[in-house]
This record gives C-alpha cells, sequence and structure tokens, in this order.
C-alpha cells in the first residue's frame, strides 16, 4: 500500500511539472496545417533539397527545348535567322566553309577552263596565249580564284581577253562573292550587334517583398541599370507561371497569367536612371488573392519580369527576362 501511494504521488509530481513546463501546450488547440507558422519553414527546407525545374533560369535564358520537331525544313526557310540564332562556334564554322567551298568550287571550274583549253600543255610555250597567264595547276587555279572574289588582284596571274568563258566565269564569280560577303558579313554582324550581354548590367533585386504599402498589401521587387548609357522606352511586364485546372476538368501545363504593375496607371513606362521599386497590388483581380502566407510556400509557381526597351548606344531593342520565383519573403 505505501508502493502504491509512494507511485501515485511520484506520477501526480510529474504531471504538475508538466502543467508548470508549459502550460499553453495543453490548452492551446490543434491548428490546421495551412495556418500553422512552423508550416513554412519545413515547406521550404523541403524544397531546397529537390531539384527545382525552372521555366527561366537565372541568367534570364528559357530552359525550354524543343524536341521531336519534325518539320525541320522550316529552319532553312529562314536561313538567316537559324544561322543567327546558331552558337558562336558553329557560326564561324559555317563562316569559314561558305568561303573555303566558294574559293574551291570556282578555283575548280577555273582549272578545269585551262585544262579543256590545253593551257597546261603550253605552259612554257610564248607563242601560246592563255585563258589566265602564269596558271600552271590547280594550285594557281585555286589562289586566282581567292584573289578574284575577294577583288585582291596581285597583278601576277590575269585573264586574256582571248577566252570568253573565262570572262563569263569572271563575271558570275563576281556577284555570287558579292552575295555571299554580304549575306555571311551581315549575318555575322547582326549576331555581333545582339544586345543580349546588355542584361549583365540590369540588375533586379535578391528577394521580391511582400509587405504593406500606402495601406495596401503589394508584392514589391527593385530593378537597377548599372551602365550609364541608359535604356530608352524602358517598359516592364510580369507573368504568373503556374499549371492550372479549369472547370471542365483541362489541365493546362505551364499557364501564364498577367501580373498588374502598373499597366493602367503607366507606372510600367520605365525611367531607368536610379534603381526603381515595380509594385503589385495584391487584390481581388490579383492571382495571389486567394493564396495564404501559409500556402504560398507549397505554390509550384515561378514569377518572370520582362524588361523590355532600346539601348541608347546602339538603338537596339532589347528584352531582359528577370527571376523571381522561390524568392518571396513576408
Amino acid at each position: 500500500a505505501r508502493l502504491t501511494q509512494k507511485l501515485a504521488n511520484v506520477l501526480e509530481g510529474d504531471s504538475m511539472d508538466q502543467d508548470v513546463e508549459s502550460p499553453v501546450a495543453i490548452h492551446q488547440p490543434k491548428l490546421p496545417k495551412q495556418a500553422r507558422d512552423d508550416l513554412p519553414r519545413h515547406i521550404s527546407r523541403d524544397r531546397t533539397k529537390r531539384k527545382i525545374q525552372r521555366y527561366v533560369r537565372k541568367d534570364g535564358k528559357c530552359n525550354v527545348h524543343h524536341g521531336n520537331v519534325r518539320e525541320t525544313y522550316r529552319y532553312l526557310t529562314d536561313i538567316f535567322t537559324t544561322l543567327v540564332d546558331l552558337k558562336w562556334r558553329f557560326n564561324l564554322l559555317i563562316f569559314v566553309m561558305v568561303y573555303t567551298v566558294t574559293w574551291l568550287f570556282f578555283g575548280m571550274i577555273w582549272w578545269l577552263i585551262a585544262y579543256i583549253r590545253g593551257d597546261m600543255d603550253h605552259i612554257e610555250d610564248p607563242s601560246w596565249t592563255p585563258c589566265v597567264t602564269n596558271l600552271n595547276g590547280f594550285v594557281s587555279a585555286f589562289l586566282f580564284s581567292i584573289e578574284t572574289e575577294t577583288t585582291i588582284g596581285y597583278g601576277y596571274r590575269v585573264i586574256t581577253d582571248k577566252c570568253p568563258e573565262g570572262i563569263i566565269l569572271l563575271l558570275i564569280q563576281s556577284v555570287l562573292g558579292s552575295i555571299v560577303n554580304a549575306f555571311m558579313v551581315g549575318c555575322m554582324f547582326v549576331k555581333i550587334s545582339q544586345p543580349k550581354k546588355r542584361a549583365e548590367t540590369l540588375v533586379f533585386s535578391t528577394h521580391a517583398v511582400i509587405s504593406m504599402r500606402d495601406g495596401k498589401l503589394c508584392l514589391m521587387f527593385r530593378v537597377g541599370d548599372l551602365r550609364n548609357s541608359h535604356i530608352v522606352e524602358a517598359s516592364i511586364r510580369a507573368k504568373l507561371i503556374k499549371s492550372k485546372q479549369t472547370s471542365e476538368g483541362e489541365f493546362i501545363p505551364l499557364n501564364q497569367t498577367d501580373i498588374n504593375v502598373g499597366y493602367y496607371t503607366g507606372d510600367d513606362r520605365l525611367f531607368l536612371v536610379s534603381p526603381l521599386i515595380i509594385s503589385h497590388e495584391i487584390n481581388q483581380q490579383s492571382p495571389f488573392w486567394e493564396i495564404s502566407k501559409a500556402q504560398l510556400p507549397k505554390e509550384e509557381l515561378e514569377i518572370v519580369v520582362i524588361l523590355e526597351g532600346m539601348v541608347e548606344a546602339t538603338g537596339k531593342m532589347c528584352s531582359i527576362l528577370g527571376w523571381l520565383w522561390d524568392r518571396c519573403s513576408f
């Protein structure tokens, strides 16, 4: 009986200590998962562990790869844009190959004309008038082709007036050479003058912030230009990339929804001299209206910011993509 009494006293003392140490834990009601404050921390910790597939990478490039394209001939119909979109190593390779092939092709024709006319058999004959003087083989014909197409004209190898087929070939090579020069040099010029690297000096804020501003709940981020030459007629847009399911049951992956950053008030047109804060009011028309603070870390969404304008130094239009997904804090 004494042992039973002592055991009851010990159990009663433990329960009293537990009541004293954590009185709130007993009377606190069990909250739903969406209202728990500790839930976003666990979710954000889980999201950092898994690999994130982004629609737009941090450097502004779209993470989209086109596969199973059957009508590849459509790329050849717009060959100029295809060459401009190629990487630099392929573009330089094609540039060298085009000139080399044309020089070899016309060099072969010059050599064939000399061979058919019998100029190779009368190389040292002073009484023979060749089609091209001092053309004694394929190598010299290749060099003469380069001199003709590039209009170098060293004067050592010269076409004579006793070769009408050579005169016609000279005209054809001059015209085609001009076309090749215009096409390839124009392609290289367009590729060099592309303002893609202009985005390196346009900086977006590391985090987007949701807070009160002028009595309104707003999503805000900052954008700034590091160069002294400014972006002329700059305008900014924002898109919410999120998969959705319609009321009919249709699933739309990567659905794009506009985020109003001042389209109706003109605040989307920027004078980007100093860093500016871009604000989006979260109201009933906002796509974030039905998303709570606890639900936001669970949402599979992405915010893409598009800044468009004209480069002051070159006059080229440029478009810069900013990525704000998973970088929003309250």
